[in-house]
C-alpha cells in the first residue's frame, strides 16, 4: 500500500466566506441534480475538507479552494460519498456508471482491462474485477486507504477507478509474488499489450474484428454476446434461448474458427509475419467483445426480445 502523501509545510487553507457561499450552492445544486443521493449538508461539507486535503498536498497544484472547486466533478463525487456513507442508490448509480462510450458499463470497461492484463484467464479475469470491488470500501492493509476514500473529485470517477484497478494490476504483475501495494492513481501507464500490439497492429484488428462481428447473423451474435458480456456459461445460455446444450457448444467453437480465419486472414493480408497469430487475435478480442458496441446491452435487449426472451440480470 502507498505510504500516506506527507503532510505540506503548512496546513491547507481554510474555506473563506466566498468560498462558504460556492459549497452551499454546490450542495444544493447536487440535492437537485441527484435526489437520489441523500447526504446531509454538515457531512457534505466535511467530506469536501477531506478531499480538498487529499488534492491540497499533490505536487503541482494551486492548492486553493476556488481552484479546487472550479475543477470538482460534483455529481460524480457525491457518488462516490454516498457509497462510502452506506447509500445504497449511490452503489446502483457507481455500477450503471458509463465511461465514454455509447453503452460501455464501468464494469464491462473493467472486464475489458482484465482481458488484457490477463490473457486466455477467465477465471483471473473475472477475480481481478471481484477482488477490486472488495478495495473499493475496504483498504488493502490496516494502514491503508480503501480506493474510493483516496478519490479526491478532480477527474470523473469512473474513468479514474479504471486507471487504479490497471495500475494496481501492473504493479503485482510486475512486483511478482506478494506485490500488493495500490500505485498511485495519478501515474498513467501503458496497458501490457501482445508482442506485436503497436498502434498499427492494434487499429488493423479492430478493423478486421469489427467487419466479422457486424457480419455475423443475429443468432451467432447473440450467443457471442451472452457468453462474453454477461459470462453466461454453455447451460445457461442454452435454458434462455431454449435450444440444446451442445449447439451451444458447436457454435462456440464454430465462431472462435472462423474469428481466427476471418481476422488473422486480414491481418495477413496487412503484412502480418509474427508468430503466435492465434495468441494475438484472442487476447486481443477480449477486450475489444466488452467494449463494443455491437454487443451492448441494448443490442442483445432487442435480438433476445425478437426471440421472445429477456436479458438476465445485470
Amino acid at each position: 500500500m502507498i505510504a500516506p502523501a506527507a503532510l505540506p509545510a503548512t496546513a491547507p487553507p481554510a474555506p473563506t466566506a466566498d468560498d462558504q457561499s460556492r459549497i452551499t450552492l454546490l450542495y444544493h445544486l447536487a440535492r437537485l441534480q441527484l435526489p437520489a443521493v441523500p447526504i446531509a449538508e454538515s457531512a457534505f461539507r466535511d467530506h469536501l475538507i477531506r478531499t480538498f486535503k487529499l488534492w491540497a498536498v499533490k505536487p503541482g497544484v494551486a492548492g486553493t479552494w476556488p481552484a479546487y472547486l472550479d475543477a470538482l466533478y460534483v455529481l460524480d463525487w457525491v457518488v462516490a460519498v454516498g457509497c462510502l456513507t452506506g447509500v445504497e442508490t449511490a452503489w446502483e448509480l457507481l455500477f450503471s456508471a458509463r465511461t465514454g462510450r455509447s453503452d460501455c458499463l464501468l464494469v464491462d470497461a473493467l472486464r475489458a482491462r482484465a482481458c488484457r492484463l490477463y490473457p486466455r484467464n477467465e477465471e483471473r479475469q473475472e477475480s481481478s474485477v471481484a477482488e477490486f470491488w472488495s478495495l473499493l470500501l475496504v483498504p488493502e492493509s490496516d494502514h491503508g486507504t480503501a480506493v474510493l476514500a483516496r478519490y479526491d473529485g478532480q477527474r470523473p470517477l469512473a474513468p479514474w477507478l479504471i486507471r487504479v484497478f490497471q495500475n494496481w494490476h501492473l504493479s503485482k504483475l510486475r512486483g511478482g509474488p506478494g506485490a500488493t501495494s495500490l500505485p498511485d492513481d495519478d501515474i498513467a501507464q501503458p496497458m501490457p499489450t501482445a508482442e506485436r500490439s503497436d498502434p498499427h497492429w492494434h487499429e488493423a484488428f479492430c478493423v478486421a474484428a469489427r467487419d466479422w462481428l457486424h457480419a455475423l447473423p443475429d443468432g451467432e451474435r447473440l450467443i457471442l454476446g451472452l457468453r462474453w458480456r454477461y459470462r453466461l456459461s454453455q447451460r445457461d445460455v442454452a435454458s434462455l434461448l431454449g435450444i440444446h446444450e451442445g449447439t451451444v457448444s458447436r457454435q462456440t467453437d464454430k465462431l472462435r474458427d472462423k474469428a481466427l480465419a476471418g481476422i488473422g486472414a486480414k491481418l495477413v493480408a496487412d503484412g502480418w509475419t509474427g508468430d503466435d497469430l492465434e495468441g494475438y487475435v484472442l487476447t486481443e478480442m477480449g477486450g475489444l467483445l466488452v467494449d463494443e458496441p455491437a454487443l451492448s446491452a441494448d443490442e442483445l435487449r432487442k435480438l433476445l426480445a425478437a426471440r421472445g426472451k429477456a436479458l438476465p440480470a445485470e
